[in-house]
């Protein structure tokens, strides 16, 4: 028994798989659930992680010898997103000035929010810095918050964290103010979620999607210039 609990701590194979299925019984919740925002596939998966490592007493680090393999698809599944832009090249043009502004301003609204509640709520430092790029992809914020003395790890966490409840509140958000262009919702779910927003945004059509995905990358390019700028001023 002690052999076959130190194997199923330390192979690669146990994250791996352990992130396959959870995912996959996601999928499916998410399906019976009719596709609601609380149901979401990645706040249901990494619940399911999350019980299943506490449950069975496995370290974070051993986890992610095995789900690095998926972590490191991130970086390709990212640049696929190309292709919906492609086909929906005509209509960001005709949009492109909005698009600049709303950009911009959702860029550094989710900056500046961000470090002004961490301070608020007498957060340290470090954690405060880690906040500051929270909207972005994940390889961007790690890189971003270890550039300016923030936790890398610690960033990471609050990046999901933050995709996840803009994947769940974007869309009832903006029909509440009567916001039922896909273009808007889908480029307001990219700035505000990043892939995981992008990922919903994909399910309600295609022209979201697109948008979502522009966003996203455009958001990553921005952010990194404008939190090393911000910075100083923002946490003394």
């Amino acid at each position: 028994m002690n052999a076959a609990v130190t194997w199923l701590h330390t192979s690669p194979l146990t994250g791996l798989l352990l992130t396959l299925l959870a995912y996959r019984l996601a999928v499916s919740v998410n399906r019976r659930c009719r596709g609601n925002p609380l149901s979401n596939s990645v706040l249901v998966a990494v619940l399911l992680v999350v019980a299943a490592l506490q449950i069975g007493g496995i370290r974070y680090d051993e986890y992610m010898q095995g789900a690095r393999f998926i972590h490191l698809l991130l970086g390709p599944a990212t640049v696929a997103l190309a292709i919906p832009l492609y086909d929906n090249l005509a209509r960001l043009k005709r949009a492109g000035g909005a698009l600049a502004l709303t950009l911009f301003g959702g860029g550094l609204i989710g900056i500046v929010s961000g470090t002004v509640l961490g301070r608020a709520m007498g957060l340290p430092r470090q954690a405060v810095l880690s906040l500051m790029p929270r909207s972005v992809t994940t390889p961007i914020a790690m890189g971003v918050a270890e550039s300016i003395g923030g936790i890398p790890a610690l960033a990471a966490a609050l990046v999901i964290l933050t995709g996840i409840v803009g994947a769940v509140m974007v869309r009832p958000l903006l029909y509440r103010f009567g916001l039922k262009d896909d273009r808007v919702l889908g480029f307001a779910t990219g700035i505000a979620a990043h892939g995981v927003g992008t990922a919903r945004a994909f399910q309600l059509s295609e022209t979201a999607g697109a948008f979502a995905g522009l966003a996203m990358g455009l958001n990553g390019l921005l952010t990194p210039v404008l939190v090393p700028m911000l910075v100083g001023w923002l946490v003394a």
